[in-house]
C-alpha cells in the first residue's frame, strides 16, 4: 500500500517503512507526526484519489531526527563592475520514518 502526501509545499510517494526527508517540521526526535493532507491512496491497481484530499485518510510517521542538507554555494558576479558576492546556504530538513497508512 502506498500514499501520496503533501507537506512543506512538496508531494511525496510513501509506503510503510520508508524513510523520507521533508522540510523542517520543528518536532523533536522520537515523536509521532500525522500527515492529514493525503492526495491519493492506492494498493496495486486500486487507487483512490481525493479532490483535493482523500476523506478520512492520514499517514502516521515517527521523527528520526533533524539536520541540514549539503551546502549550496550562491555566487553572484557582474563583469567589469567589481561586483562579486559569495554566499552559502544549508536547507534544514526533518527525517521521518513512515509507520502506518490509514485509509
Amino acid at each position: 500500500m502506498y500514499a501520496i502526501i503533501k507537506t512543506g509545499g512538496k508531494q511525496y510517494k510513501v509506503s510503510e517503512g520508508d524513510t523520507i526527508f521533508v522540510e523542517k517540521l520543528g518536532v523533536a526526535a522520537d515523536e509521532t507526526v500525522t500527515f492529514s493532507e493525503v492526495i491519493a491512496v492506492g494498493e496495486g491497481s486500486d487507487l483512490k484519489v481525493g479532490a483535493p484530499f482523500v476523506e478520512g485518510a492520514s499517514v502516521t510517521a515517527k521523527v528520526a531526527g533533524e539536520g541540514k542538507a549539503k551546502k549550496v554555494i550562491v555566487f553572484k558576479y557582474k563583469p567589469k563592475k567589481g561586483y562579486a558576492k559569495k554566499q552559502g546556504h544549508r536547507q534544514p530538513y526533518t527525517k521521518v520514518v513512515i509507520e502506518k497508512i490509514n485509509a
